[in-house]
């Protein structure tokens, strides 16, 4: 991994996305601190980086080149990531698409619940930017296969420690995280 990508994506995840309060969680857990990646994934240099950064870490975790056909996951907090792996490997001249997963199928149109190039017997990997109990990842990844693609991973940008971790290889499938609590200068809560 480019270590000096991810100590600057470290230091701007800090600065950018991580807020210090008391605060309840999507899952419904409280927490005295709140990492919202919107405000790095969305940033002009963090959002880049981020792209790097997971793109080195799915490689390195064996997700290399011809090995992933699509990434994606349950939109809002995956799409960012989604499109910043899909622009860093057309730099490296790496074909990789991005997708989405809506909450719920459209009631018009087409109907579709997933967005973008069709996944079906492709290989993807679920995203999201930070994942406290694995929800997001875990509904994503079954829309996935049902939509008949082969999830070979969940990658996160930030785990926080809480248990997703664990539900996501229950489901069967590794779960990778680039950034964690340690490197933020945070703890588990």
């Amino acid at each position: 991994m480019n270590d000096s990508a991810r100590e600057r994506l470290i230091e701007l995840v800090g600065e950018l996305a991580i807020e210090h309060g008391d605060f309840t969680l999507a899952s419904g857990k409280k927490s005295t601190y709140y990492v919202d990646m919107r405000r790095a994934t969305l940033h002009h240099e963090a959002g880049p980086l981020i792209g790097h950064v997971m793109l080195d870490m799915l490689e390195e975790a064996g997700f290399g080149a011809g090995e992933v056909d699509a990434v994606g996951g349950l939109t809002m907090g995956a799409d960012p990531v989604a499109t910043a792996i899909m622009h860093a490997a057309a730099s490296r001249a790496l074909d990789i698409d991005a997708f989405v997963v809506r909450k719920a199928p459209k009631d018009h149109g087409m109907g579709r619940r997933i967005e973008g190039p069709s996944i079906a017997g492709r290989k993807v990997v679920i995203l999201e930017d930070t994942s406290t109990t694995g929800g997001s990842p875990l509904t994503a990844l079954e829309a996935a296969r049902a939509e008949g693609a082969e999830v070979l991973a969940v990658a996160v940008v930030v785990d926080r420690a809480t248990g997703a971790k664990e539900r996501i290889e229950a489901a069967g499938v590794p779960y990778l995280a680039a950034l964690g609590l340690d490197d933020l200068g945070l703890s588990p809560q």
